[in-house]
């Protein structure tokens, strides 16, 4: 039913780019908020970027200047571009649909930056 499926990651080297794509059915996706997560080996899943019906974004202070978040409704699709990279944005990037009754995961997609 509900489906989040994250493509776009790899491996980049420091100062690379990279844009994730997480493609969006089983939901209203324009009246969805929707965010990018990444997890660490070892660390808590974090908040990396979210955009809010209408186009508003936030980001993590880490991510700020260098990772972009946007959505095409006409595609059900939500992008992170990200530049600038670094060692420590390795991690398992996932999507993340935000409803009013439930939250929406995708199954990850691994970024890894190294030299």
């Amino acid at each position: 039913q509900v489906q989040l499926v994250e493509s776009g990651g790899g491996l980049v080297q420091p100062g690379g780019s990279l844009r994730l794509s997480c493609a969006a059915s089983g939901i209203i996706f324009s009246s969805s908020s929707m965010a990018w997560y990444r997890q660490a080996p070892g660390k808590q899943r974090e908040l990396v970027a979210r955009i809010i019906r209408g186009g508003s974004t936030a980001y993590s202070g880490s991510v700020k200047g260098r990772f972009t978040i946007s959505r095409d409704n006409a595609k059900n699709t939500v992008y992170l571009q990200m530049n600038s990279l670094k060692s420590e944005d390795t991690a398992v990037y996932y999507c993340n649909a935000e409803l009013p009754a439930k939250t929406y995961w995708g199954q990850g997609t691994q970024v890894t930056v190294s030299s």
